[in-house]
């Protein structure tokens, strides 16, 4: 792949504008296309807002070329990624015609959070060239992208993923089996269940879990890995632990019913001001602004 390559994104949406300005701002030129003409439209003035907040070059938001079809947004595309809804029949709608008017040469990526790439790519011929790049949200403020093949994935398409996002900055890591949820959204989600189910069994409430984990060891887990954690204190006690407390933590194979609950009684969490705790308007705000500042400084102490 050339080191200027042209870009085709799916989506123009809070995943797609994002992927789509960190590729701009390396120097790459990306077409963006959205069924919304409001969302096509707006895009660019999204990416040069987000620049200007990161003190970053607002111009590279001349890069990002709106196209009013799948065919122009793709026709000439080296690499596509497809930031779409999280849904199996629309990933796979959209791939179909992706293959119809995009080069023989072009990588076809999707950036789902769990789907598996190889229900997402069945219909796609030439599997070789289809692969996953889940980015993580923010896309300019979070650096994973979990690259994850299938079984017809081809080395070169691994390898020329993991340059390509490299060289914009981003942290690839290669995903080898594509298993739902992949790695970290796997990892995540183990966690959520164990919270929901201490809020569940009466005990704690979710305020005491989320302190909990702010003030324990999510404050080491930016530098201080669990298996690398295992190793500090060592696997002999690691396992020690694990006797003890693995029974007795959450392992059932479904959704919580106590969540199910939430959910049905219309308790959506901040889209509908309450979930697992109440949320007045500006409790969000000041926890969406501590969340992105948090990133920011993370950026630029990694920088």
């Amino acid at each position: 792949m050339a080191s200027k390559a042209r870009i085709g994104v799916l989506g123009a949406g809070l995943m797609g504008h994002g992927i789509a300005q960190v590729f701009a701002l390396h120097g790459h030129e990306v077409r963006i296309y959205d069924p919304s003409a409001a969302a096509l439209e707006s895009v660019r003035a999204r990416i040069a807002a987000n620049l200007r907040d990161l003190d970053e070059d607002e111009g590279a938001a001349e890069h990002v070329a709106p196209a009013s079809t799948i065919a122009e947004c793709v026709g000439d595309a080296d690499f596509v990624v497809e930031a779409a809804l999280e849904n199996l029949a629309v990933k796979q709608a959209l791939f179909a015609e992706v293959e119809r008017h995009a080069p023989a040469h072009a990588i076809l990526a999707s950036n789902t959070s769990v789907i598996p790439i190889t229900s997402i790519m069945e219909g796609v011929a030439d599997g070789a060239r289809t692969v996953g790049t889940h980015w993580w949200n923010p896309p300019f403020l979070v650096p994973l992208v979990e690259v994850i093949g299938t079984d017809r994935t081809s080395q070169q398409t691994i390898d020329a993923t993991m340059a390509l996002h490299e060289a914009i900055g981003k942290t690839p890591v290669h995903v080898k089996k594509d298993v739902p949820g992949f790695v970290g959204n796997r990892l995540q989600h183990a966690l959520w269940r164990e919270a929901i189910s201490l809020v569940e069994n009466g005990i704690c409430d979710a305020r005491t879990v989320d302190t909990v984990i702010k003030a324990s060891f999510g404050r080491r887990l930016a530098v201080l890995g669990p298996l690398e954690n295992a190793d500090l204190v060592g696997t002999d006690l690691t396992l020690a632990i694990h006797n003890t407390v693995l029974p007795a933590i959450e392992r059932r194979p479904g959704s919580s019913p106590y969540l199910e609950g939430l959910v049905a009684s219309g308790k959506l969490g901040m889209k509908s001001g309450e979930g697992f705790r109440t949320w007045t308007a500006e409790e969000q705000a000041e926890l969406r602004q501590k969340v992105v500042q948090h990133l920011k400084k993370a950026r630029k102490d990694d920088a």
